[in-house]
């Protein structure tokens, strides 16, 4: 079991690097293993997040030599998302993008919802990815009618492309997107990186929605964004409220520079492409140095030995990328007509969920309903990936003369 406090990594005053170790040679869309593409997505979000919530952090705390500490980290793993991100090409479309980050979504809170051990978060993963495989199927469409061009050079069939819980349907009352957070005392360690990892990577799509929705002429393509960068922001309600509030910011420092470990340290085992695997190296002996701070900050301001936070046992078992499509299928079948109501689930329509439709909508067919009707004119059919046979509802199975990938 590897465990990232017994390691002390790269001393952090040889973490900064030179413009010509940043200077990294992209990805080749056209050969680019797309799980490849995955993990580089999901560590820019990891990242992200990491930057994001020191500066939070910086905000509030009174102490010099602490924010010091937290600038000079936070320095470093802005490289470190900069080498990230600067991996993706820029030859790529936004909606080819676009396709990669549902993909991660996809795939990525499948893999979290199998191995996560407290059911009532299961259960939010469950029910959130429905979302998510819904939206890589919308894209998938739009993708075709813009570009011309078809879902399956991006996902490559590892990830199926049909309806999921219908997008239009995912609109509800800002009040019934918190959830009941864990708690942090008694909650298995596993479930604290598990939260984190999908909250940042619902966040980086939040945020990536947000900024380049606009930059499309068409004007189904600005409003297919709009209308799912209102959901991610809803997702990132959804998954933060897990969180438990009572965290001192010095546990939160420590987890997330403990879940870079562990997610870093799952994408090296896991790497195809040698030189990715080899960044994925240096990036884990940089933050197992960054841990080492964390932890000593944890020490002396919070009183507590960091595996009285992430346990003591070692990381968990890697984080895969891999097809879920049976598992998905599974929750297809039995999950397609959940609701939220306070901080459960239900299966009815219930007064706020529809309050909140009303408004939304006013009778009037959303971007996500509107797409697949326009290719439909455009193609004479829908665009789909259906591996495995048709859809598990029976109302939602393509229609006769339909292509099926």
């Amino acid at each position: 079991m590897f465990n990232p406090l017994d390691h002390k990594g790269i001393p952090l005053q040889d973490q900064i690097r030179s413009w010509r170790e940043l200077n990294v040679e992209p990805v080749d869309p056209e050969a680019v293993d797309p799980y490849t593409r995955c993990r580089i997505i999901t560590m820019n979000g990891i990242e992200a997040e990491a930057i994001m919530f020191s500066h939070q952090f910086a905000r509030v705390c009174p102490d010099p030599q602490v924010k010091q500490l937290l600038a000079y980290s936070r320095y470093v793993e802005s490289q470190q998302q900069r080498t990230i991100n600067w991996l993706l090409p820029g030859l790529a479309s936004v909606l080819e993008t676009t396709l990669g980050y549902e993909q991660v979504a996809v795939d990525l809170t499948a893999w979290v919802a199998r191995h996560e051990p407290d059911p009532y978060l299961r259960q939010a993963y469950e029910f959130g990815v429905l979302e998510d495989f819904d939206h890589l199927y919308r894209y998938a469409n739009l993708y075709e009618m813009v570009e011309r061009r078809k879902a399956e050079k991006i996902v490559d069939g590892l990830t199926e492309v049909m309806p999921g819980r219908p997008t239009v349907l995912e609109h509800r009352h800002p009040f019934d997107e918190v959830r009941a957070p864990y708690d942090k005392d008694l909650v298995d360690p596993r479930s604290k990186l598990h939260a984190l990892t999908i909250l940042s990577a619902e966040q980086q799509v939040m945020i990536y929605y947000m900024n380049v929705g606009p930059q499309h002429m068409e004007p189904i393509a600005r409003q297919l964004y709009q209308e799912i960068s209102l959901i991610e922001q809803e997702h990132v309600t959804h998954y933060e409220s897990l969180v438990d509030p009572g965290e001192t910011m010095w546990e939160r420092l420590l987890t997330h520079e403990y879940n870079e470990c562990w997610l870093y340290y799952s994408f090296m085992e896991q790497e195809s492409d040698p030189r990715i695997k080899a960044i994925w190296e240096l990036h884990l002996q940089m933050e197992l140095a960054q841990l080492q701070q964390a932890a000593d900050l944890l020490r002396q301001y919070d009183g507590r030995e960091p595996e009285q936070i992430v346990g003591a046992a070692g990381v968990p078992e890697p984080l895969l990328f891999e097809p879920n499509k049976e598992f998905l299928r599974g929750l297809l079948a039995t999950q397609m007509d959940l609701t939220k109501l306070g901080e459960g689930y239900v299966r009815e329509a219930h007064e706020r969920f529809e309050w909140m439709q009303q408004q939304l909508h006013d009778g009037a067919k959303p971007p996500s309903e509107e797409v697949i009707d326009r290719h439909r004119e455009k193609f004479g059919d829908e665009y789909r990936i259906e591996t495995e046979g048709p859809h598990p509802v029976e109302a939602l199975r393509a229609q006769p003369g339909d292509r099926r990938a």
